[in-house]
């Protein structure tokens, strides 16, 4: 892959998208929404593993240059950029492949208190009142406000997973590599926290334009029943509210934010300090 690649993951509804809208602004960078990338990788390395009789004439050697293509193949139409931010929530379970393929990589981590994960969740379904949202299995899941939440955080679901991924990744061998951004600094200070990453990543600075901002994914939603999921405004800017959650439900999950207290990590984070908020390199 002639192109430098870098990807974006962490939990959801944490500014991912956004941070995709505003770094496809710079000429050289691409970035958008969740790719089909990860899956397809998923998908290949299950066909190349043990539950594959053939697998066995299948090398380690060959395994890698497969995986490789799916990503030239797939951003070949993008070979007019320099650097190219694959998004999705399965890289932070995936960092050792990640190391192994892209040494020099980074991995931006979107972040957020659960508890406001929940709510934004919550405020989409609610804002889509005559839609059967396609984010729950069932009409039990759907049913309360409790059980899409309980739903949510299920190991394997939208929330749990990216969280315990993201978990992993943090206290891995690997979290050095990692630059974890906390949606509300990047919502209230955008400028300074745009210039962190790229310093972060060592790219040249560039002017981003806060005020006009545009990406939405129309067609996905539309597929998911959930209208909005990934519709950023124009301006960037952080906007307080009351949380729609019980507050026996928003105490739930309101102290899950491990990253808050970054010891025996080696991960990079961007904390709500001082003014300017700064990059802090955590060692154990």
């Amino acid at each position: 892959m002639k192109q430098k690649i870098h990807f974006i993951s962490g939990l959801p509804r944490s500014g991912s998208t956004l941070l995709g809208a505003l770094l496809r602004q710079n000429p050289v960078f691409h970035a958008g929404m969740s790719s089909p990338v990860g899956g397809l990788v998923n998908r290949l390395l299950e066909a190349m593993s043990e539950n594959n009789e053939f697998s066995v004439f299948i090398t380690p050697e060959q395994k890698r240059a497969l995986t490789l293509t799916i990503f030239s193949t797939f951003y070949e139409a993008q070979g007019d950029k320099e650097v190219i931010f694959d998004t999705n929530r399965l890289w932070c379970s995936k960092l050792s492949l990640i190391q192994d393929l892209f040494p020099d990589s980074k991995v931006i981590c979107c972040v957020r208190n659960v508890a406001w994960i929940m709510d934004s969740v919550e405020r989409l379904v609610r804002k889509n009142t005559f839609e059967v949202s396609r984010l729950f299995n069932n009409s039990g899941e759907r049913s309360t406000v409790y059980t899409r939440t309980e739903a949510l955080s299920q190991g394997g679901r939208l929330v749990g997973f990216a969280y315990n991924a993201l978990k992993e990744a943090f206290y891995s061998e690997y979290s050095s590599s990692l630059l974890l951004v906390d949606y509300d600094i990047l919502a209230q200070a955008p400028d300074k926290t745009l210039s962190l990453i790229y310093q972060f990543l060592g790219e040249e600075p560039f002017e981003h334009d806060f005020e006009n901002v545009e990406y939405q994914a129309d067609e996905f939603d539309n597929r998911l029943n959930t209208k909005g999921l990934h519709t950023v405004r124009s301006k960037v800017e952080f906007q307080p509210r009351q949380t729609v959650l019980p507050p026996d439900l928003f105490a739930k999950y309101d102290g899950l934010s491990f990253w808050t207290n970054p010891s025996n990590s080696l991960a990079n984070v961007i904390v709500a300090q001082a003014n300017p908020p700064e990059v802090n390199e955590v060692r154990s």
